[in-house]
């Protein structure tokens, strides 16, 4: 592949926000002067850890450790190459790349490919769904309450009939049947290569995004031996325990909304009349069940981290519909925000609700919900006959661990009255029976440790990389500590002289002379990146805590103060610099003769040290 001239490498980023980037997949908020945080998105955690500092172009989670910046990022979360990475930043603000052969050169790798496959599908879909042959497409979706605009808002498209209409039509744009089959868009049968999708109205699925990854497909014709829904099969961008249909277009809202709520339905139609009716935080999961992947990718797009959010799933009221709010149930301390269910009227879903009973009914099911807690009580003790003894005592131990299960303190007490009154039994009894059931949990000496890791060449127990919290604590450290902090995060913005002057001579934390080495062999702390070649140029155990420097919010409330701050703590280091020089000179001065040409020599050093700190310590 074509090596991107490392100029466009460089000024792509520059014009890129890395707060925009990570912005679509995690909802970050202020974390003082130029810092963000929110959620991290590479490991699952209940308090945000993970920052952003956009005016360095850099990220840094302070709970898993990982670090780096814009490409750095998609590479991680969309597995991606590096030139992928860059191509798809270059044409998101339509900037052209050149490569070191001269010229332009067309993407070529295989996950651009796919996401260029599966837009261009979704283009021939759209189309398709306005010929005559989709005619009963269109009765289907006007039947169910959508227009054309719904249509086009939510990209709706129809697949024709036809055995290999869409094959022909993206071949011809310059896809191979390799690529389209890659992308689960093509199956091979015994006839040969085919569409997917035939005969049916296609939803594209979106990424957080707004990337089409896939599509999931409706039946229309009984001559159709399918299933009723076909979904893309599992590709290299396609997993459909992570997709949540309708996330790209509710993301925003979920972010914004007060309280923040995310509305869980079951299907491409509900999230369609939710949106319309006001719900525009509804999203659906993609042919599978709502699960722990689906949550982590909530919970960063909510920025879940208070129990100030709603998440409101809402069911049919058959027993399958209950019995998928139990499953959602047991996925409820996952958030940290509150969990209700909503079941419609007449077990109806939210599109026939619409249609039925209009807008106002389906934004009504967010005043009708229960709380999950409770509807998980309800649904155990449905089970049990409440008008013997025995059936109660049987309803109490099945409930109680529900009970048990809840977090808050607060929250508890209040439902072990709840279920007090649903058995009509003692609160006391009640409050026992809970108490036993949240003793139930392994006993300390029980809790597995987990042994220190091993080289697996040297059989040496690896050294745990060093961290803020490992530093030692002092007035030199503290120094030390937060000049590096300074010069990572407004290095290019303080005096270069005395920057370098001050990065001269070795601390005296071996960590922090690690970070400092790096830093201050940093050529050009002026050009987009320094910061990110200095972070990765920090050697092995150090490199973390150099992320925990660039990333921990500078201690100065407006950007000019810092900048102040961490020229005053260069100076001061130059100062300290000198004082040690200079205590050294005076040894020296006892040791040689006055006159002799040493001791005149280590006078006159004496005399320009004193100097020179007379000048840093007025400037």
């Amino acid at each position: 592949m074509p090596r991107i001239r490392q100029a466009d490498v460089d000024e792509v980023k520059a014009r890129t926000n890395i707060a925009d980037i990570i912005g679509e997949r995690v909802a970050l908020k202020s974390a003082g002067v130029g810092s963000l945080k929110g959620l991290c998105p590479f490991h699952d955690e209940k308090s945000p850890s993970f920052h952003v500092r956009q005016q360095v172009g850099y990220y840094h989670c302070f709970g898993c450790g990982e670090s780096g910046d814009v490409y750095s990022f998609l590479r991680e979360m969309d597995h991606v190459s590096f030139t992928e990475a860059v191509e798809r930043l270059a044409g998101r603000i339509g900037y052209t790349l050149h490569y070191e052969d001269g010229g332009a050169a067309p993407e070529t790798s295989g996950r651009s490919r796919l996401y260029a496959a599966n837009t261009a599908a979704a283009e021939f879909f759209r189309a398709q769904l306005l010929t005559p042959d989709a005619e009963a497409g269109r009765r289907f979706l006007g039947e169910r309450g959508f227009d054309a605009g719904a249509a086009a808002h939510f990209g709706v498209g129809f697949a024709p009939r036809g055995w290999d209409g869409m094959l022909k039509a993206l071949t011809a744009q310059g896809f191979t049947r390799e690529e389209l089959s890659n992308a689960g868009l093509v199956s091979t049968g015994q006839r040969g290569v085919y569409d997917r999708f035939r005969g049916r109205l296609v939803w594209p699925i979106r990424d957080v995004s707004g990337q089409t990854i896939g599509f999931g497909a409706r039946k229309l014709f009984d001559d159709d031996q399918g299933p009723k829904y076909l979904n893309t099969p599992e590709t290299p961008i396609y997993k459909k325990a992570q997709v949540l249909y309708g996330l790209d277009l509710a993301k925003r809202d979920i972010a914004r909304g007060d309280p923040r709520r995310v509305v869980v339905v079951e299907g491409y139609t509900d999230v369609m009349a939710c949106h319309l009716a006001g719900l525009t935080t509804a999203i659906a999961t993609c042919g599978t069940a709502f699960g722990t992947d689906h949550i982590k990718v909530l919970r960063r797009v909510m920025g879940d981290d208070d129990a100030s959010g709603e998440v409101v799933f809402t069911f049919d009221g058959d027993e399958a519909g209950q019995k998928a709010a139990l499953r959602a149930f047991t996925e409820d301390d996952r958030f940290n925000a509150q969990t209700f269910v909503a079941v419609a009227p007449d077990g109806l879903d939210p599109c026939d609700l619409r249609l039925q009973r209009g807008d106002a009914a389906v934004r009504g099911l967010m005043d009708a919900k229960q709380p999950m807690f409770e509807f998980a009580i309800d649904r155990k003790l449905s089970g049990f006959d409440l008008s013997t003894v025995e059936g109660r005592v049987g309803a109490l131990r099945a409930a109680a661990p529900i009970v048990a299960e809840i977090r808050d303190q607060l929250l508890r007490p209040g439902y072990e009255r709840v279920l007090a009154r649903r058995l009509g039994m003692d609160p006391t009894e009640v409050r026992s029976e809970v108490e036993r059931a949240a003793r139930g949990g392994p006993a300390p000496h029980q809790v597995r440790r987990e042994a220190p890791q091993i080289d697996s060449v040297t059989g040496a127990p690896l050294v745990a990389p060093v961290t803020l919290a490992t530093l030692p604590r002092s007035p030199d450290v503290a120094v030390e500590r937060d000049a590096l902090m300074g010069a990572l995060q407004y290095g290019h913005q303080v005096d270069q002289a005395l920057l370098n002057r001050a990065l001269e001579a070795p601390f005296r934390t071996p960590a922090l002379d690690a970070v400092r080495e790096a830093v201050a062999a940093a050529p050009d702390r002026t050009r987009a990146g320094w910061v990110t070649e200095a972070v990765n140029g920090v050697r092995e155990p150090y490199r973390s805590l150099a992320g925990e420097l660039l990333m921990t919010p500078f201690p100065e409330r407006t950007e000019e103060r810092a900048v102040a701050t961490v020229a005053d703590l260069a100076r001061r280091l130059v100062l300290r610099q000198l004082e040690h020089e200079k205590q050294e000179l005076l040894g020296a001065v006892q040791r040689v003769p006055a006159d002799s040409d040493g001791g005149r020599a280590l006078r006159m050093r004496l005399r320009d040290i004193d100097a020179e700190r007379q000048r840093f310590a007025e400037s």
